[in-house]
C-alpha cells in the first residue's frame, strides 16, 4: 500500500447520484443514537443519502460514545434526494448536517448550495488545509471549503469471478477483448452485462467508463474549451462512446430490457451468476458482496474504453460527502462533529466502509483489494473527474439520463443524444 495523495489530476469528484448503494424505499428512513445532548435543538440532525448509512452509522455511533452527543439521522433513497432534501433546505427546515454532492452539475453539489448561501464555511477545519490542489474544484467554491468527503471512487466492471472462470475468460484488457469476453459469456447463456437503465442514474455510467479515453485522453482540456464554446458533446469522443455503448447494446450483450430493469435487479443478476459484470462505481461493492452467497466471488476491473492497454484512462471522482447548514440551530457541535470526521482513523473507516480511496492516506490506510488494479492509471494521473462534476448546470446530467433511455429504446440516434446534451449545456445556470 503506497502512502501519499491523488496524482495531479486526481480522483476528483463523485456525480450527482454516482454513488449509490441499493436506495431505500420511499420517503427519509429514519433511525437515531446517543444519549444526551448538543446544544441549539439538542440532537444534531443529520440527512444522508442512501450510501453513506453504513459509514454514518458507525461515525455517529462512535462520536456518541466519545462526546455524549445525540443524533437525528435520516436517509434519502439517491433518486430522491436532490428533490427531498433540496426542499428542507428552502424550507427553512435545514438539518444541521446533510448530504451534499462534490463540486457541480446538480441541486444539492457544493457550488449550487455554496451560491445559495445554505452551507457554512468549513475553511478553518483541518481537513479543508491538506486538501490536494487537484481536488479543490470538488471542495471549494471561490477559495472556500464547503465540502467534507473521505475519499474517491471508480467506476469499472464489478464481476462475478466464478461466472468468467468456468467461461474460461479473464478481465479484458481492451475494448476488442472486452467484446471477445462478452461473446463467450453470451454463448453460455450468461448475459454478458447487467444493466439497470430503469434507475436514471445507471444510465450514465457506461458512457462515463468510456469517455476517459475516447475524449480526454486525447484532449485532457476538453472540458475548459467546452466552457469557452470551442468544443460541443456531438464533435467529440462523446460519440464514439455512445456508438460503444450502441454496440454492446447490438450485439445482445445486455440483460432483455434494460430500461426495465433496476439497480436493485442489475445487482442481483450478477451476485447470483446470471449476470457476468455490471460497470458500476466501486462504492457499492458491497450490495454487490451482500447479494452473493460467495462474497469473495465478486471482483472489480477497469472497463477497457479503447484498444491500446498503455493509454487507458478510467473515470474516479471523490465520494458524496457532508455539509454543514448554514441556518444549523447546533452549529457549533456540527462543526465540531465534521472537524473529528476529518481525523484519519474516521477517512479510514469510512473509505473502507464504502470501498473507496482515502482524501488523505498514511501507512494505516487500507485499500480494498478490488481496486488496486485501479491505481497505475490513477498513479499515472490517467484518471478524469466524473464528467457532470465541470458541466455548468444541473440541465446536462437528467438531460443524458433520458437520452441514453432513449438510445436504448431506438426512440433516437447518436447525434439526437449529443445534440440534447449540447442544448443544455449552454443554458444559463
Amino acid at each position: 500500500m503506497t502512502t501519499g495523495t491523488f496524482g495531479r489530476r486526481g480522483l476528483l469528484r463523485i456525480g450527482g447520484g454516482l454513488a449509490a448503494a441499493a436506495a431505500l424505499p420511499g420517503a427519509l428512513t429514519a433511525c437515531g443514537n446517543g444519549s444526551g445532548s448538543g446544544s441549539g435543538s439538542g440532537k444534531l440532525r443529520v440527512v444522508g443519502v442512501a450510501d453513506q448509512k453504513a459509514p454514518l452509522d458507525a461515525m455517529t455511533a462512535a462520536y456518541t460514545k466519545q462526546h455524549k452527543t445525540a443524533f437525528s439521522t435520516t436517509f434519502a433513497p439517491t433518486d430522491q434526494v436532490t428533490t427531498q432534501v433540496r426542499t428542507q433546505l428552502a424550507g427553512g427546515n435545514a438539518p444541521d448536517v446533510h448530504v451534499v454532492y462534490p463540486g457541480n452539475g446538480n441541486s444539492m453539489a457544493m457550488v449550487q448550495l455554496a451560491k445559495a448561501g445554505l452551507l457554512a464555511d468549513l475553511s478553518g477545519q483541518s481537513l479543508s488545509k491538506e486538501i490536494p490542489a487537484a481536488l479543490n474544484s470538488a471542495f471549494q467554491y471561490e477559495k472556500k471549503t464547503y465540502l467534507y468527503s473521505a475519499g474517491s471512487t471508480v467506476i469499472g466492471a464489478v464481476y462475478n469471478k466464478k461466472v468468467f472462470a468456468d467461461a474460461g475468460v479473464e478481465p479484458p484488457k481492451t475494448w476488442a477483448e472486452l467484446l471477445e469476453v462478452c461473446g463467450r459469456l453470451k454463448a453460455r447463456g450468461v448475459a454478458p452485462i447487467a444493466l439497470g437503465a430503469q434507475t436514471p442514474w445507471v444510465t450514465q455510467l457506461i458512457t462515463y467508463a468510456l469517455v476517459p479515453s475516447t475524449v480526454y485522453a486525447k484532449d485532457p482540456a476538453f472540458d475548459d474549451k467546452m466552457a469557452a464554446g470551442q468544443a460541443t458533446f456531438a464533435e467529440s469522443g462523446w460519440a464514439d462512446a455512445m456508438e460503444m455503448y450502441l454496440e454492446l447494446l447490438g450485439k445482445g450483450y445486455f440483460n432483455d430490457n434494460p430500461n426495465g430493469t433496476t439497480f436493485e435487479q442489475q445487482v442481483s443478476m450478477v451476485a447470483t451468476g446470471k449476470a457476468a459484470m455490471a460497470v458500476q462505481v466501486s462504492a457499492v461493492l458491497g450490495a454487490f458482496r451482500e447479494g452473493s452467497k460467495t462474497p469473495d466471488d465478486i471482483g472489480m476491473f477497469p472497463f477497457p474504453g479503447g484498444d491500446n492497454p498503455q493509454e487507458l484512462w478510467l473515470p474516479a471522482g471523490v465520494v458524496v460527502g457532508l455539509g454543514v447548514s448554514a441556518r444549523s440551530k447546533n452549529a457549533k457541535d456540527a462543526m465540531a462533529f465534521v472537524e473529528w470526521l476529518g481525523r484519519q482513523e474516521n477517512i479510514n473507516q469510512w473509505c473502507e466502509a464504502v470501498a473507496a480511496i482515502p482524501v488523505r492516506r498514511d501507512a494505516s490506510s487500507k485499500i480494498d483489494p478490488e481496486l488496486e488494479s485501479f491505481l497505475p492509471e490513477i498513479d499515472a494521473d490517467r484518471a478524469v473527474p466524473f464528467m457532470d462534476q465541470r458541466w455548468p448546470n444541473a440541465e446536462v446530467q437528467p438531460v443524458h439520463f433520458a437520452a441514453v433511455q432513449d438510445l436504448l429504446a431506438k426512440k433516437t440516434d447518436v447525434k439526437g443524444a449529443l445534440g440534447r446534451m449540447d442544448e443544455a449545456y449552454r443554458k444559463e445556470s
